[in-house]
């Protein structure tokens, strides 16, 4: 359930901003009011739906705790956070003709936000990110942003708040610039620092849609792949590997896969499509892929069925426990009401079977860019 907002004047710290996917607000909302929490703070939440962005405001901002909080429970729904403050004004739009200047004044208030902000900055950033929400009005500032990024950023660099680009990465992150543009006039500004922020601005990673997959799908398991795996992803995917695709037509993480060097056995009474259909790699089962298990163990199991939750984490939860697959990714479809709930009951169940099999495992969620009304899980064996 999402929280209510703090009452006035309970929060007085600087502005946590995070991007989510519009409609989501409530439950952005909720991820930063667990954080808050595991913090020791009380929040004040400033959440419209469809806006495409949450505001939060601590009523004590300790970095350091933050930080470790962060790193300790990363959100479900938050795609990308900053630290800062707004929302400010650039100039006013019913008095301003003309082209307005927006450079001057963001060039003041990133000096304001470098020697008082919650992230002080003594060295440059490392990156300057001008962002939108991910909404229909926020893709018509893409423009606006693109015009302003080369100014702005030769501004930066000049001044010496901004790090020329190949200056050799230093062993402690240099912290990123993020300017929020709310309207064309008015803008969100702070800093990120891992594991604040992400690794792409605005949280959305750029992934290719492959010609030779059989469904958009793909997409989902390719950015799965990134936001669970990272730089692991090679050693934990490599070719040879065995996998099962549980509902897996029309093919399109069963491509992913194959496309790896994974065996893959699909899982679908439904054909698959394309030119996953005749991979070598690809064996596909007609069978109903929430009664299916291996006669062997599996490095991979992943599962995108239009299924009930619970019913899905009751899946999963059974082949990590019983070590039918070492590995999972998995969508859970949500329902219209109470979204963040549905998770905690899914990672309940999950948490309820392999606690109760004597299993060590790592388990997170995470709502990605390219899911629609869903969260993606990972669960390993450890």
């Amino acid at each position: 359930m999402a929280p209510d907002a703090a009452p006035a004047g309970a929060a007085a710290g600087p502005a946590l901003v995070a991007h989510c996917r519009a409609g989501f607000e409530p439950e952005a909302a909720a991820d930063l009011a667990g954080l808050a929490e595991a913090a020791g703070t009380a929040l004040a939440l400033d959440a419209p739906s469809g806006r495409g962005f949450v505001v939060a405001r601590p009523a004590r901002f300790e970095r350091a705790r933050w930080t470790r909080t962060l790193a300790d429970a990363a959100p479900i729904f938050v795609r990308s956070l900053f630290v800062g403050s707004g929302p400010h004004a650039l100039f006013d739009p019913a008095t301003t003709k003309g082209r307005p200047d927006r450079v001057a004044p963001l060039l003041a208030l990133i000096a304001a936000l470098r020697a008082d902000g919650p992230l002080a900055a003594s060295v440059p950033y490392s990156e300057l990110r001008l962002e939108t929400p991910d909404t229909n009005d926020g893709k018509e500032l893409s423009g606006l942003c693109r015009a302003l990024a080369v100014p702005l950023a030769q501004a930066l660099t000049n001044g010496g708040a901004l790090a020329a680009c190949g200056d050799v990465p230093e062993r402690t992150p240099r912290p990123r610039l993020h300017v929020l543009f709310a309207d064309g006039a008015q803008v969100w500004i702070g800093a990120s620092v891992p594991p604040w922020g992400s690794p792409w601005p605005m949280g959305i990673p750029r992934m290719r849609m492959p010609r030779e997959a059989p469904s958009r799908s793909t997409q989902k398991l390719a950015e799965a792949f990134v936001a669970f795996l990272g730089e692991r992803a090679p050693e934990l995917l490599r070719p040879g590997l065995k996998a099962v695709d549980l509902g897996a037509a029309p093919g399109g993480w069963s491509w992913q896969l194959a496309h790896r060097g994974l065996r893959v056995t699909a899982v679908d009474n439904g054909p698959l499509k394309g030119e996953v259909a005749q991979d070598s790699l690809v064996t596909h089962l007609r069978v109903d892929g929430l009664g299916y298990r291996p006669r062997r163990p599996v490095d991979w199991t992943v599962c995108d069925i239009a299924e009930q939750p619970a019913r899905v984490a009751a899946l999963v939860g059974r082949w990590i426990a019983d070590g039918d697959a070492r590995r999972t990714i998995f969508n859970l479809k949500l329902p219209m009401k109470k979204r963040y709930d549905e998770v905690r009951r899914c990672r309940a169940i999950i948490d309820d079977a392999l606690t109760r099999a004597g299993v060590r495992y790592t388990l997170a969620f995470r709502q990605l860019y390219h899911d629609r009304e869903e969260v993606t899980g990972y669960c390993a064996r450890e």
